[in-house]
């Protein structure tokens, strides 16, 4: 009778039925356990976990293996007689990936998961199961999963008083997912594949109203042009940036785009003529840019060229000064460079140029090619 009295009133806890007829109303959390969200973007992909946040209050060492099962386990109640630990407190900790994602190389589909953790000593296998609206792991099933995968984990030095979930190792395309909580830390790696999504989004976008707009596909295409990815789409949204549907416009945006693309492509010829029309419509600062990107292709003579006609536009400018510099430098004529060089240095505009300045005469005293 006590067993069943008890089982009862754990049924009446976790559903709330021990409450009057009136509704409640909204009130903090009782107990230790906060509420909490936290998330970030990797690329364009949004990851957002919520969770409960348990404490410590004082149980240190008895944690793991103890408070929290370590396998699966029949917790008492519920459907589930293997539950995995829910990875918190309280309702599914739930993760959300807003496009398809890779877990520790593994691929997972956009969506909303329930997230558990099935506990050992040194390690985890973590869970995300399609079924993330149910209250902890008391109606887990392994049949619902979507994806497992084992990690290791570690310990910690210092205490983590209360459950957190946390962002580190950041790259362009992926973040390191962890849990910590009293002297422990599960993570996890979440990898974006940021090329695809960042393409979809240009489709996507380009269909609706900001498909009108020139400057947008001389954005996308030059995005391209630096991932060196999906060239040829690349190309046809610079052809259409200048096409009559907009204006026909032919500016230093729109040709030199097409001309970079081209180049990327191995046009070069092509990407020259075009870049003769562009020229003399850009800015100073667009123009040294090209004449840059021509010494990265390693074409001193054509870059030389470039600066050149930039210097006699916009003469005795910093700008110009070390595009002088840097194209005598990619010619070999190491004198003049420095005469150049020597002059840029009057105009610097802030210590940071004036340092590199300084650092480009050592180079060219040393008879050393700057580029």
């Amino acid at each position: 009778m006590k067993c069943l009295f008890s089982k009862i009133f754990l049924i009446a806890l976790i559903l709330g039925t021990f409450q009057s007829s009136a509704q409640n109303l909204t009130t903090p959390v009782d107990g230790s356990n906060r509420k909490a969200s936290v998330s970030e973007r990797i690329g364009l992909t949004d990851v957002t976990i919520n969770y409960d946040r348990p404490a410590v209050k004082g149980r240190e060492g008895k944690i793991w293996g103890q408070l929290v099962h370590y396998g699966y386990k029949y917790q008492d109640f519920g459907t589930s007689k293997a539950a995995p630990w829910r990875a918190g407190a309280n309702e599914n900790t739930t993760i959300t990936f807003s496009t398809d994602v890779k877990i520790e190389g593994k691929t997972l589909a956009a969506g909303t998961y329930g997230l558990f953790m099935a506990m050992q000593p040194d390690a985890a296998t973590v869970i995300f199961s399609k079924n993330s609206t149910s209250w902890g792991s008391y109606f887990y099933d392994e049949k619902e999963d979507a994806l497992r995968v084992e990690i290791k984990t570690g310990p910690l030095s210092n205490l983590v008083e209360r459950l957190t979930f946390d962002f580190s190792e950041q790259t362009e395309n992926s973040a390191v997912v962890a849990l910590t909580w009293e002297k422990l830390r599960i993570p996890f790696r979440v990898e974006a594949d940021v090329i695809q999504t960042q393409l979809a989004s240009f489709r996507r976008e380009l269909r609706n109203s900001k498909g009108f707009e020139w400057q947008n596909l001389v954005q996308a295409a030059n995005w391209c042009i630096e991932k060196n990815v999906n060239l040829e789409e690349a190309n046809a949204w610079a052809d259409y940036a200048m096409s009559g549907d907009l204006g026909n416009v032919r500016n230093f945006q729109t040709l030199s785009s097409k001309a970079n693309v081209l180049n990327k492509l191995g046009k070069t010829a092509d990407a020259d003529k075009i870049m003769k029309e562009a020229l003399p419509m850009g800015k100073m600062n667009e123009v040294h840019a090209y004449a840059r990107g021509l010494l990265a292709q390693k074409r001193g003579k054509e870059a030389f060229e470039v600066f050149k006609m930039n210097y006699d536009k916009n003469p005795n400018e910093y700008t110009t000064l070390m595009g002088m510099t840097r194209g005598h430098s990619a010619v070999g004529d190491y004198k003049k460079a420095l005469e150049m060089a020597e002059k840029a240095l009057t105009k610097a505009p802030d210590a940071v140029n004036k340092t590199n300045v300084e650092k480009v005469i050592g180079l060219l005293k040393l008879g050393k090619d700057i580029n």
